[in-house]
Protein backbone atom coordinates (compact mmCIF):
# COMPACT_ATOMS: atom_id res chain seq x y z
CA UNK A 1 0.00 0.00 0.00
CA UNK A 2 1.23 3.52 -0.75
CA UNK A 3 1.24 6.41 1.71
CA UNK A 4 -1.46 8.04 -0.40
CA UNK A 5 -3.69 4.97 -0.13
CA UNK A 6 -3.39 4.85 3.65
CA UNK A 7 -4.33 8.52 3.94
CA UNK A 8 -7.39 7.73 1.82
CA UNK A 9 -8.42 5.07 4.33
CA UNK A 10 -7.84 7.37 7.30
CA UNK A 11 -9.55 10.50 6.04
CA UNK A 12 -12.33 9.05 3.88
CA UNK A 13 -13.27 5.65 5.33
CA UNK A 14 -12.34 6.20 8.98
CA UNK A 15 -12.98 9.90 9.60
CA UNK A 16 -15.44 10.65 6.76
CA UNK A 17 -14.15 14.22 6.48
CA UNK A 18 -16.33 16.75 4.70
CA UNK A 19 -15.43 19.78 2.59
CA UNK A 20 -14.86 22.84 4.76
CA UNK A 21 -14.14 20.91 7.97
CA UNK A 22 -11.14 22.02 10.00
CA UNK A 23 -8.76 19.05 10.12
CA UNK A 24 -6.01 19.52 12.70
CA UNK A 25 -2.95 17.33 12.22
CA UNK A 26 -0.68 17.19 15.27
CA UNK A 27 2.79 15.70 14.90
CA UNK A 28 6.18 16.06 16.57
CA UNK A 29 9.81 16.25 15.54
CA UNK A 30 10.39 12.56 16.36
CA UNK A 31 7.77 11.41 13.83
CA UNK A 32 8.57 11.06 10.11
CA UNK A 33 7.62 14.41 8.58
CA UNK A 34 6.13 12.83 5.47
CA UNK A 35 3.25 11.33 7.51
CA UNK A 36 1.86 14.66 8.68
CA UNK A 37 2.49 16.20 5.28
CA UNK A 38 0.66 13.38 3.45
CA UNK A 39 -2.37 13.74 5.75
CA UNK A 40 -2.32 17.51 5.21
CA UNK A 41 -2.17 17.15 1.42
CA UNK A 42 -5.01 14.62 1.41
CA UNK A 43 -7.15 16.98 3.53
CA UNK A 44 -6.48 19.76 1.00
CA UNK A 45 -7.47 17.41 -1.83
CA UNK A 46 -10.76 16.69 -0.03
CA UNK A 47 -11.44 20.45 0.24
CA UNK A 48 -11.04 20.55 4.02
CA UNK A 49 -9.39 23.39 5.92
CA UNK A 50 -6.30 21.65 7.33
CA UNK A 51 -3.84 22.86 9.97
CA UNK A 52 -0.51 21.13 10.59
CA UNK A 53 1.03 21.67 14.04
CA UNK A 54 4.47 20.30 14.97
CA UNK A 55 5.54 20.16 18.61
CA UNK A 56 8.45 18.74 20.56
CA UNK A 57 7.96 15.09 21.60
CA UNK A 58 6.38 14.41 24.97
CA UNK A 59 8.60 12.61 27.47
CA UNK A 60 6.15 9.77 28.21
CA UNK A 61 2.95 8.30 26.80
CA UNK A 62 -0.10 10.14 28.15
CA UNK A 63 1.70 13.41 28.90
CA UNK A 64 -0.37 16.47 28.03
CA UNK A 65 0.47 18.50 24.90
CA UNK A 66 1.25 22.23 25.11
CA UNK A 67 -1.75 24.43 25.93
CA UNK A 68 -1.77 25.92 22.42
CA UNK A 69 -2.13 22.43 20.95
CA UNK A 70 -4.83 21.46 23.45
CA UNK A 71 -6.79 24.63 22.66
CA UNK A 72 -6.51 23.96 18.93
CA UNK A 73 -7.81 20.42 19.43
CA UNK A 74 -11.03 21.74 20.98
CA UNK A 75 -11.52 24.13 18.07
CA UNK A 76 -11.18 21.61 15.22
CA UNK A 77 -13.76 19.35 13.60
CA UNK A 78 -11.32 16.47 13.17
CA UNK A 79 -8.00 15.78 14.91
CA UNK A 80 -5.36 13.39 13.57
CA UNK A 81 -2.36 12.86 15.84
CA UNK A 82 0.61 10.97 14.40
CA UNK A 83 3.02 11.52 17.31
CA UNK A 84 5.88 9.60 18.90
CA UNK A 85 4.23 9.57 22.33
CA UNK A 86 0.55 8.92 22.89
CA UNK A 87 -2.05 11.67 23.17
CA UNK A 88 -4.81 9.06 23.46
CA UNK A 89 -5.10 9.11 27.24
CA UNK A 90 -4.81 12.86 27.80
CA UNK A 91 -7.21 15.44 29.13
CA UNK A 92 -6.64 17.43 25.91
CA UNK A 93 -8.09 14.59 23.85
CA UNK A 94 -10.93 14.03 26.33
CA UNK A 95 -11.85 17.73 26.31
CA UNK A 96 -11.92 17.75 22.51
CA UNK A 97 -14.12 14.66 22.49
CA UNK A 98 -16.57 16.27 24.91
CA UNK A 99 -17.22 19.17 22.52
CA UNK A 100 -17.83 16.83 19.57
CA UNK A 101 -14.43 16.64 17.88
CA UNK A 102 -13.75 13.41 15.96
CA UNK A 103 -10.23 12.22 16.60
CA UNK A 104 -7.73 9.52 15.67
CA UNK A 105 -4.48 9.15 17.57
CA UNK A 106 -1.48 7.30 16.13
CA UNK A 107 1.19 7.09 18.85
CA UNK A 108 4.48 5.77 17.54
CA UNK A 109 3.26 5.52 13.94
CA UNK A 110 6.06 4.88 11.46
CA UNK A 111 6.33 5.27 7.71
CA UNK A 112 6.37 1.48 7.35
CA UNK A 113 3.19 1.15 9.43
CA UNK A 114 1.51 3.69 7.16
CA UNK A 115 2.16 1.38 4.22
CA UNK A 116 1.49 -2.12 5.56
CA UNK A 117 0.01 -4.18 8.39
CA UNK A 118 -2.94 -3.14 10.52
CA UNK A 119 -3.73 0.03 8.59
CA UNK A 120 -4.79 -2.19 5.65
CA UNK A 121 -7.74 -3.64 7.56
CA UNK A 122 -11.31 -3.55 6.34
CA UNK A 123 -12.53 -1.27 9.12
CA UNK A 124 -16.18 -1.91 8.41
CA UNK A 125 -15.50 -5.61 9.10
CA UNK A 126 -13.46 -4.71 12.19
CA UNK A 127 -16.41 -2.66 13.45
CA UNK A 128 -18.72 -5.66 13.00
CA UNK A 129 -16.34 -7.87 14.99
CA UNK A 130 -16.00 -5.21 17.69
CA UNK A 131 -19.73 -4.82 18.22
CA UNK A 132 -20.24 -8.59 18.29
CA UNK A 133 -17.52 -9.11 20.91
CA UNK A 134 -18.66 -6.11 22.95
CA UNK A 135 -22.20 -7.52 23.10
CA UNK A 136 -20.80 -10.77 24.56
CA UNK A 137 -18.89 -8.94 27.29
CA UNK A 138 -21.25 -6.17 28.38
CA UNK A 139 -23.00 -8.14 31.13
CA UNK A 140 -19.88 -9.84 32.48
CA UNK A 141 -19.01 -9.53 36.16
CA UNK A 142 -15.53 -10.99 36.13
CA UNK A 143 -12.95 -11.93 33.53
CA UNK A 144 -10.22 -14.46 34.25
CA UNK A 145 -7.13 -14.43 32.06
CA UNK A 146 -4.78 -17.43 31.97
CA UNK A 147 -1.67 -18.32 29.93
CA UNK A 148 0.82 -21.18 29.91
CA UNK A 149 3.57 -18.76 30.98
CA UNK A 150 1.93 -18.16 34.35
CA UNK A 151 -0.69 -15.48 33.84
CA UNK A 152 -3.62 -15.97 36.18
CA UNK A 153 -5.52 -12.80 36.97
CA UNK A 154 -9.17 -11.98 37.62
CA UNK A 155 -10.68 -8.59 36.71
CA UNK A 156 -13.79 -7.13 38.30
CA UNK A 157 -15.76 -5.66 35.40
CA UNK A 158 -19.19 -5.55 37.04
CA UNK A 159 -21.28 -2.82 35.36
CA UNK A 160 -18.20 -1.49 33.55
CA UNK A 161 -18.59 0.21 30.17
CA UNK A 162 -16.82 -1.79 27.45
CA UNK A 163 -15.45 0.27 24.56
CA UNK A 164 -14.97 -0.66 20.92
CA UNK A 165 -12.04 0.86 19.02
CA UNK A 166 -12.87 0.01 15.42
CA UNK A 167 -11.55 2.93 13.40
CA UNK A 168 -14.88 4.33 12.16
CA UNK A 169 -15.23 7.87 13.52
CA UNK A 170 -18.21 9.37 11.71
CA UNK A 171 -20.20 10.61 14.71
CA UNK A 172 -19.49 13.73 16.75
CA UNK A 173 -17.15 12.98 19.64
CA UNK A 174 -16.06 9.60 18.31
CA UNK A 175 -12.42 8.65 18.61
CA UNK A 176 -10.08 5.81 17.75
CA UNK A 177 -6.51 4.72 17.32
CA UNK A 178 -5.27 4.12 13.82
CA UNK A 179 -4.50 1.34 13.18
CA UNK A 180 -7.61 0.34 15.13
CA UNK A 181 -9.07 -2.92 16.32
CA UNK A 182 -9.71 -3.68 19.99
CA UNK A 183 -12.45 -4.05 22.57
CA UNK A 184 -11.42 -2.79 25.98
CA UNK A 185 -12.56 -1.80 29.45
CA UNK A 186 -11.43 0.07 32.55
CA UNK A 187 -11.90 -2.61 35.25
CA UNK A 188 -13.04 -1.78 38.77
CA UNK A 189 -10.18 -3.82 40.14
CA UNK A 190 -8.25 -7.02 39.84
CA UNK A 191 -6.02 -9.54 41.58
CA UNK A 192 -3.45 -12.00 40.35
CA UNK A 193 -0.40 -12.14 38.10
CA UNK A 194 0.01 -11.35 34.42
CA UNK A 195 3.00 -12.23 32.28
CA UNK A 196 3.73 -9.92 29.34
CA UNK A 197 5.47 -11.91 26.61
CA UNK A 198 4.78 -9.90 23.45
CA UNK A 199 5.76 -6.27 23.77
CA UNK A 200 5.57 -3.44 26.31
CA UNK A 201 4.98 0.27 25.86
CA UNK A 202 8.25 2.15 26.10
CA UNK A 203 10.31 -1.02 25.72
CA UNK A 204 9.19 -2.78 22.52
CA UNK A 205 9.43 -6.49 21.70
CA UNK A 206 10.44 -8.39 24.82
CA UNK A 207 13.43 -10.74 24.77
CA UNK A 208 12.06 -12.35 27.93
CA UNK A 209 8.74 -11.97 29.75
CA UNK A 210 7.80 -9.38 32.35
CA UNK A 211 5.83 -10.66 35.34
CA UNK A 212 3.55 -8.20 37.13
CA UNK A 213 1.73 -8.98 40.36
CA UNK A 214 -1.53 -7.13 41.00
CA UNK A 215 -3.22 -6.71 44.37
CA UNK A 216 -6.51 -4.84 44.71
CA UNK A 217 -6.05 -3.13 41.36
CA UNK A 218 -2.44 -2.04 41.94
CA UNK A 219 0.78 -3.40 40.44
CA UNK A 220 2.76 -4.28 43.55
CA UNK A 221 5.66 -6.27 42.11
CA UNK A 222 7.37 -6.26 38.70
CA UNK A 223 10.07 -8.77 37.79
CA UNK A 224 11.93 -9.80 34.65
CA UNK A 225 14.68 -8.54 32.38
CA UNK A 226 12.93 -5.25 31.55
CA UNK A 227 11.50 -4.68 35.03
CA UNK A 228 13.85 -1.85 36.00
CA UNK A 229 13.00 0.12 32.86
CA UNK A 230 9.27 -0.31 33.38
CA UNK A 231 9.48 0.57 37.07
CA UNK A 232 11.44 3.72 36.27
CA UNK A 233 8.78 4.84 33.77
CA UNK A 234 5.97 4.23 36.25
CA UNK A 235 7.71 5.77 39.24
CA UNK A 236 8.60 8.89 37.24
CA UNK A 237 4.96 10.01 37.59
CA UNK A 238 4.10 8.55 41.00
CA UNK A 239 1.96 5.80 42.56
CA UNK A 240 -1.11 6.33 40.34
CA UNK A 241 0.92 4.93 37.45
CA UNK A 242 0.59 1.46 39.02
CA UNK A 243 -3.20 1.48 38.64
CA UNK A 244 -4.63 -1.51 36.79
CA UNK A 245 -6.05 0.66 34.03
CA UNK A 246 -7.23 -1.51 31.16
CA UNK A 247 -8.02 -4.95 29.85
CA UNK A 248 -8.15 -5.08 26.05
CA UNK A 249 -8.64 -7.71 23.34
CA UNK A 250 -7.09 -7.33 19.87
CA UNK A 251 -9.37 -7.96 16.87
CA UNK A 252 -7.54 -6.62 13.78
CA UNK A 253 -6.62 -9.56 11.48
CA UNK A 254 -4.18 -7.41 9.49
CA UNK A 255 -2.16 -6.25 12.51
CA UNK A 256 1.24 -7.79 13.31
CA UNK A 257 3.41 -7.98 16.42
CA UNK A 258 6.19 -5.56 15.48
CA UNK A 259 7.31 -4.00 18.76
CA UNK A 260 5.10 -0.95 18.40
CA UNK A 261 2.19 -1.10 20.85
CA UNK A 262 -0.03 1.01 18.58
CA UNK A 263 -0.22 -2.00 16.27
CA UNK A 264 0.73 -4.79 18.68
CA UNK A 265 -2.32 -4.33 20.91
CA UNK A 266 -4.60 -4.70 17.88
CA UNK A 267 -3.26 -8.13 16.80
CA UNK A 268 -6.25 -10.46 16.60
CA UNK A 269 -6.36 -13.01 19.41
CA UNK A 270 -3.97 -11.21 21.76
CA UNK A 271 -4.85 -9.52 25.05
CA UNK A 272 -3.27 -6.41 26.54
CA UNK A 273 -3.24 -5.05 30.06
CA UNK A 274 -2.35 -1.44 30.80
CA UNK A 275 -1.15 0.36 33.89
CA UNK A 276 -1.77 4.03 34.65
CA UNK A 277 -4.39 6.42 33.32
CA UNK A 278 -7.92 5.29 32.43
CA UNK A 279 -9.79 8.56 32.86
CA UNK A 280 -10.55 8.89 29.15
CA UNK A 281 -12.46 5.62 28.78
CA UNK A 282 -14.55 5.06 31.87
CA UNK A 283 -12.07 4.96 34.74
CA UNK A 284 -11.35 7.59 37.37
CA UNK A 285 -7.54 7.59 37.56
CA UNK A 286 -5.69 10.54 36.03
CA UNK A 287 -2.07 9.40 36.05
CA UNK A 288 -0.40 11.18 33.12
CA UNK A 289 0.93 7.84 31.84
CA UNK A 290 -0.58 4.76 30.18
CA UNK A 291 1.56 1.71 29.40
CA UNK A 292 0.26 -1.44 27.67
CA UNK A 293 1.69 -4.94 27.83
CA UNK A 294 0.79 -7.47 25.11
CA UNK A 295 0.03 -11.06 26.07
CA UNK A 296 -0.01 -13.77 23.39
CA UNK A 297 -1.92 -17.05 23.35
CA UNK A 298 -4.35 -16.09 26.14
CA UNK A 299 -7.35 -17.99 27.46
CA UNK A 300 -10.25 -15.87 28.66
CA UNK A 301 -13.05 -16.98 30.94
CA UNK A 302 -16.15 -14.79 31.23
CA UNK A 303 -18.00 -15.50 34.46
CA UNK A 304 -16.48 -18.98 34.41
CA UNK A 305 -17.21 -19.80 30.76
CA UNK A 306 -14.35 -19.80 28.26
CA UNK A 307 -14.53 -17.22 25.47
CA UNK A 308 -12.79 -18.52 22.36
CA UNK A 309 -10.89 -15.73 20.57
CA UNK A 310 -11.28 -16.72 16.92
CA UNK A 311 -11.20 -13.67 14.67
Amino acid sequence: MSLKNSTNIMLEMCMAVKPGEVVLIITDTATHQSIGRALYEKAVELECDPILMTMEPREIHGQEPPKAVADAMRSADVVLAPTSKSLTHTQAKLNAKQVGVRSATMPGITLEMMKSGGINADYLAVRHTAFDLKSRLEKAKNIRLVTELGTDIVFDVTACDWKADHGICHEAGSSSNLPAGEVFVAPKGGNGVFVVDGSMSGIGILDSPLTIKVENGQATEITGEGAKQLINMLDSVGPLARNLAELGIGINPAARLIGNVLEDEKVAGTVHIALGDNSTFGGDVVAGIHLDGIITRPRLFVDGEELVLSF
